[in-house]
């Protein structure tokens, strides 16, 4: 068995940034071989999802341990994941063979790329949405206990699950899952956001966490029996994703996020374009345009969903920051105001708001 070197430093890089950020590892990982490593779009799907089989427990286990999974939607989501991801295996058989299946493959991944993309600001902004309504806008000291969880919870409206929803939302998550790789981290989070605002950012992503277990083992399963599986590729995967994940966790911080997270919406959405052919002098005007205006709008979703409180610690506007990013984001100007928002001022926000986080937000 052959340990690509080059395949194995990829997987680090790309189990580092998973490890960083929280973010499913198939969105980055499946174009990376494809784009960089002229790799067959199906042998990537198929090697990366058994990649994952063995990564996925990793991050399971610990939210298991912290008692922050909802077993309930675990239930529901696995009854329409796990037959989904296997069905998703055969309907790409029935897509073509050779270089027909390949090209339909290659398709739907830049498809799913770009929605994948798009799922990361829309995620931003119903976590700024969550934000300002767990942490209102009171300061510390005018609260009456600060500290408990129970308390909040209590406050909490009781959780009903929706089961019809829920396993649609399986079914969806499974079939793209099951096509792509992708999806399991970076779409079906985004849909339980919307269904269940009720649940806490650490709960939704144990929980989904815990269910892309037996949904990527079902989807790795089909394609260990129908897609086109090279063990050599999946171990020098492994071999860089197991300590990359490792360190990146060790090194996380929600300080990073606010650019980390940007950044990777860029990368994806520039993958998923190149996948669908767009030639490159479209694919630059389209990544400029993007860059110059998604970075003032995530600055302005990231300085609104910081409570007043915070603001008022740091001496810093809101009203300011924000009217900045907002007015110049046409000219170019909102993308330099971002920068010093993300690189100067969040990081200020960050420490004045640490103390009062019973958990941290968005991981």
């Amino acid at each position: 068995m052959h340990i690509s070197l080059s395949v194995a430093t990829a997987g680090l890089f790309v189990g580092f940034t998973v490890g960083l950020t929280g973010m499913g590892g198939g969105a980055l990982m499946t174009p990376l071989l494809v784009l960089l490593f002229n790799v067959q779009p199906l042998a990537a799907v198929s090697s990366d999802l058994v990649a994952s089989v063995i990564m996925k427990p990793v991050g399971g286990g610990v939210h298991l341990r912290r008692g922050t999974v909802n077993f309930a939607l675990v239930k529901w989501l696995v009854i329409g994941s796990v037959p989904a991801a296997f069905a998703g295996v055969l309907v790409l058989r029935q897509l073509g063979d050779g270089a027909v299946v390949q090209a339909r493959v290659k398709e739907a991944l830049g498809v799913a790329l770009v929605v994948a993309a798009s799922s990361i600001a829309a995620k931003a902004l119903l976590q700024a949405r969550l934000t300002r309504r767990t942490r209102g806008e009171a300061p510390a000291a005018a609260r009456p206990n600060p500290a408990p969880a129970a308390a909040a919870a209590a406050e909490r409206p009781p959780f009903r699950a929706r089961p019809l929803a829920t396993v649609l939302v399986g079914v969806a998550g499974g079939l793209v899952v099951g096509m792509t790789s992708v999806g399991s981290g970076s779409l079906m989070i985004v849909l339980l956001m919307l269904l269940y605002p009720v649940l806490t950012s650490s709960e939704l992503v144990g929980t989904d966490l815990v269910q892309a277990i037996p949904l990527v083992a079902s989807a790795a399963l089909g394609h260990l029996l129908f897609g086109d599986f090279k063990l050599d590729l999946t171990a020098s995967l492994l071999v860089g994703c197991v300590p990359g994940v490792y360190l990146g966790a060790k090194v996380s911080s929600r300080a990073r996020d606010g650019v980390v997270r940007p950044a990777l919406a860029v990368i994806l959405l520039a993958s998923g374009l190149k996948l669908l052919d767009l030639s490159g002098g479209w694919l630059a005007l389209v990544v400029v345009v993007v860059v110059l205006l998604a970075m003032p709008v995530w600055g302005v979703l990231d300085a609104a969903g910081q409570p007043g409180h915070v603001w008022r610690a740091t001496s810093v506007s809101r009203r300011a920051m924000v009217g900045v990013q907002t007015a110049g984001a046409p000219f170019g100007i909102g993308f330099v105001a971002a920068l010093l928002y993300f690189g100067l001022v969040r990081p200020k926000l960050v420490a004045a708001t640490v103390p009062l986080r019973p958990e941290r937000l968005g991981r």
